[in-house]
């Protein structure tokens, strides 16, 4: 179960030292918009590039971009570890997934909470994560939409059935009353922003976010062995 804090809901003015105050996080998760795929401007290439410097951290960057076909590999080249972009906006999602892969960084794609899983079945051969937006994608601290919990179960099942070793994210609303759910649904990837950094201590908050998911997994486990008895 891995958590990684988003930088939306930090302090803008000190991300280094907002990124800093959560070392036990799996990776940082940076979303970069450009207010034309979705309603809201953030973070773009220069700041990524800035943070590369500022910190040995996994970069996890979701690009809620028009056009990430043009604008993707030059994230993977600042050095960020895993890239993700929208099924919605890709032209050429396996070329761009390939095009990723050849810069050494991890591949994800995203889906809004309105977009089918069958948009990228074909795709999955090809991806080391699917993110599924649990909100619809612009703004953080939005309540879960537990709607998505089936398509996270569905994803799951997809992937254990092609028998790939691939991630399911989930983005959006992710919190100490949610992430229970998401876990027994299937997702090992959480992005986690407000109740993160809008916690007293950001860094216990991962700690206690992660040991959730985990017992989540546990219960199922042992619940599952009890019936196989």
């Amino acid at each position: 179960m891995r958590i990684t804090p988003s930088v939306l809901n930090a302090d803008f003015g000190h991300l280094a030292d907002e990124i800093a105050r959560v070392p036990s996080a799996d990776a940082i998760h940076i979303d970069v918009m450009d207010n034309h795929f979705v309603p809201n401007l953030t973070l773009g290439l220069p700041v990524v590039q800035s943070l590369r410097q500022a910190t040995t951290k996994p970069l996890d960057i979701h690009l809620m971009i028009e056009d990430p076909d043009r604008w993707a590999p030059a994230y993977a080249e600042a050095g960020s570890d895993a890239v993700t972009f929208h099924i919605e906006a890709a032209h050429a999602p396996v070329r761009l997934a390939r095009e990723l892969h050849s810069k050494s960084a991890k591949v994800g794609v995203a889906l809004k909470p309105a977009t089918s899983l069958a948009d990228v079945t074909e795709l999955l051969s090809e991806v080391d994560t699917v993110l599924l937006m649990t909100v619809e994608p612009g703004f953080g601290g939005q309540d879960f939409l537990n709607l998505v919990l089936p398509k996270i179960s569905a994803l799951r099942n997809l992937i254990s059935a092609a028998n790939l070793d691939i991630g399911v994210q989930v983005d959006g609303g992710v919190s100490r009353e949610t992430i229970e759910l998401c876990a027994e649904a299937g997702a090992d990837i959480f992005v986690a922003g407000t109740a993160v950094f809008g916690a007293d201590n950001p860094d216990a908050m991962v700690t206690a976010l992660r040991a959730q998911a985990d017992g989540a997994i546990e219960r199922l486990i042992a619940a599952a062995a009890g019936l196989a008895a």
